[in-house]
């Protein structure tokens, strides 16, 4: 039992830190207004975070591999709360970029050590349940951290948030100190080793589907909150009810997407999954102006997205069930990328063509997910013939 609350807290890190990177979203328009900067300066912080996450977090777990967990865990969850403090106190739009950057290098550390030290702590036999509870903190972020954080962004000022972050971190920081074993580290994994995987065409393709269809998601998610605002005209407390909607939808997604996957198989979930998620993106521009019609498509459109992400996870696993671990961690990186990019071109789009175009931009990102799982799915099918062909059965003349 009290290793339990132990993953648990481990588990409300990970919601903190998943809160500080999702929240940009939900308070853009506030972001925007308060620092004087046009909506794609703003989304751009997302861009900043997700790229120094998705690069830097395998080069600071290879360097700091052989280090005392507790003392890892501590130290970057240390430097993720001065961040969270500097994006309070700073004031600018520059010193807070600066803030997302050391934010983001603290995070992604954070993350991966905690998910470590769940498993290492869990009792024999639970090591998969307690990787499950921290991950699930990451989800709780969009279905609690980022309606709530639009809810203080509304009431007091958008920085508040990362004071309160920044807060419950240092408590966080305090009771892992007392409770947290320590942890030997591991024999590091050459970056080498890792990127090796990528030599292979089959995995290659299959990181290219998280991706696309990470990178098509975040196209659209990154500029929810203007969007819903001036588009489709809801009000601040509607815009509220639709981010909790939004995240519910997700978790059910997600839970729903591992039953399916084990039902029904990890293609044919992943292409209707995918499937719904264009439908809905697609449905977004049409109604665009109904508020009561996309808030239905929303939560239409999250419950679809997120069926993938347990799919994905699970299907590049078996690609390569002997280095699970680094295919976790290349698709982590591969993910934070995506969400980089994604915002990066909605910016591009929102500045030249118009706001209400990164839904179906959005849904181009997901159709070409859709179209790389199809041709990786048949590489790795060939793949498993190949050595019948290779070597066929020779008659005696």
């Amino acid at each position: 039992m009290f290793k339990t609350w132990k993953i648990y807290m481990l588990a409300l890190i990970s919601f903190l830190v998943g809160t500080s990177e999702y929240i940009i979203a939900g308070i853009l328009d506030k972001i925007s207004a308060s620092l004087d900067i046009s909506l794609v300066a703003a989304g751009q912080l997302i861009t900043v975070f997700s790229l120094v996450y998705g690069l830097g977090t395998p080069f600071l777990i290879a360097w700091t591999a052989r280090w005392e967990r507790r003392k890892l865990l501590i130290y970057s969850l240390g430097l993720f709360v001065v961040a969270n403090l500097l994006a309070f106190i700073l004031p600018g739009f520059a010193a807070f970029v600066g803030a997302r950057v050391l934010m983001a290098l603290g995070a992604g550390v954070v993350v991966v050590t905690a998910l470590t030290v769940a498993a290492k702590i869990a009792p024999s036999g639970k090591q998969a349940s307690a990787i499950a509870t921290v991950i699930t903190g990451f989800t709780a972020s969009l279905i609690v951290g980022v309606p709530l954080g639009r809810l203080v962004a509304a009431t007091y000022d958008w920085k508040t948030i990362f004071a309160g972050i920044g807060a419950l971190g240092l408590l966080a920081m305090f009771i892992l100190s007392v409770t947290i074993p320590k942890t030997e580290g591991d024999a590091p994994v050459p970056l080498r080793e890792q990127m090796a995987l990528l030599k292979q065409p089959r995995i290659l393709l299959a990181l290219s589907v998280s991706f696309f269809w990470l990178g098509g998601y975040s196209i659209a998610y990154t500029y929810i909150s203007p969007y819903l605002l001036t588009i489709t005209g809801m009000n601040e407390k509607m815009l509220s009810a639709a981010l909790l909607a939004f995240g519910i939808a997700s978790l059910v997604g997600s839970k729903f997407g591992g039953y399916s996957a084990d039902k029904w198989g990890v293609y044919r979930t992943l292409m209707s999954g995918m499937t719904l998620h264009i439908i809905t993106l697609l449905l977004l521009t049409l109604a665009a102006h109904s508020p009561v019609v996309v808030f239905a498509v929303l939560i239409l459109w999250s419950f679809a997205a997120w069926s993938s992400g347990p799919t994905q996870q699970y299907n590049l696993v078996t690609m390569a069930p002997e280095s699970s671990g680094i295919m976790l961690s290349l698709n982590s990186s591969v993910m934070q990328l995506a969400m980089a990019a994604g915002a990066g071109i909605g910016g591009i789009i929102v500045g030249s063509i118009s706001l209400n175009a990164v839904t179906w931009i959005g849904a181009a990102g997901v159709a070409a997910a859709i179209v790389i799982n199809f041709v990786s799915f048949k590489l790795s099918a060939a793949e498993r013939h190949k050595p019948e062909r290779e070597h066929p059965v020779r008659l005696n003349a």
